[in-house]
């Protein structure tokens, strides 16, 4: 039976029936403001407060410090503490944008990882990440190279893509067949805000939960829910789960 690695979610952790395949590449699509970046720094959160594991957090889009009050707006206040103690270890868009190819980026990181005592990593975001190669098969060739590179490392890897995901009618790009596992989050206007939902729609080696839960972003991050009102967007109802 494969080892799996807790998501700090433990609703999707009881989707996943107890978190993601290790060593695995998981691919966190949706929409911007579904809480995908929230659910990456709540992974690392979990996995250095919780498991002992190290993480490291690669940002093409924010500055450290972006990251680090994002992730005290939600309640991680000692965040800062964590990555100050080298326990979580962010390389921001000021490090990775200056570097001209995916070979240099990737040897920064590499010198990051290289020696083994890292568990997890966050890429954020893919979307930005694809920008370094012009054709769709270079782009699939070094995602390929990348998702190696990250698993001959020991870490378990969430990848955050925009791309949206409203059920039936998802789009389904290239690195969804790529990945280990596809995880959608979905928000829904409602007359006095959004409805969010989170949808785990493939996970490799292990059995999942495909339907599609509702979710929140509070107070300690994202929680998941195992049934709402006896309304699922899958159409099942309450007594079924």
């Amino acid at each position: 039976m494969s080892e799996l690695v807790s998501t700090g979610v433990d609703g999707l952790d009881a989707i996943l029936n107890g978190g993601i395949t290790k060593r695995s590449t998981v691919l966190v699509s949706g929409n911007p403001g579904t809480g995908k970046s929230i659910f990456g720094i709540q992974y690392l959160h979990a996995g250095a407060t919780e498991h002992d594991e190290r993480g490291v957090y690669v940002s093409f889009e924010e500055n450290a410090s972006d990251i680090e009050e994002a992730a005290a707006s939600v309640g991680f206040d000692d965040f800062s503490d964590l990555v100050d103690a080298g326990e979580i270890v962010i390389h921001d868009k000021r490090e990775m944008l200056r570097e001209e190819d995916f070979s240099e980026a990737v040897d920064k990181l590499l010198e990051t990882v290289a020696d083994g005592s890292f568990d997890r990593l966050v890429l954020d975001s893919l979307s930005m990440f694809q920008l370094f190669f012009e054709s769709e098969r270079e782009q699939r060739t070094s995602l390929l190279k990348f998702s190696d590179i990250l698993k001959s490392n020991g870490l378990t890897s969430l990848l955050i893509n925009e791309q949206g995901a409203v059920f039936p009618d998802t789009e389904v790009g290239l690195e969804n067949f790529l990945t280990d596992g596809n995880i959608y989050f979905i928000q829904t206007p409602t007359d006095s805000g959004v409805n969010r939902y989170v949808w785990v729609a493939k996970m490799r080696k292990q059995a999942i939960d495909t339907d599609i839960f509702p979710m929140e972003i509070g107070d300690g991050g994202i929680t998941v829910h195992d049934r709402a009102g006896g309304f699922s967007m899958m159409g099942r109802s309450e007594d079924s789960l």
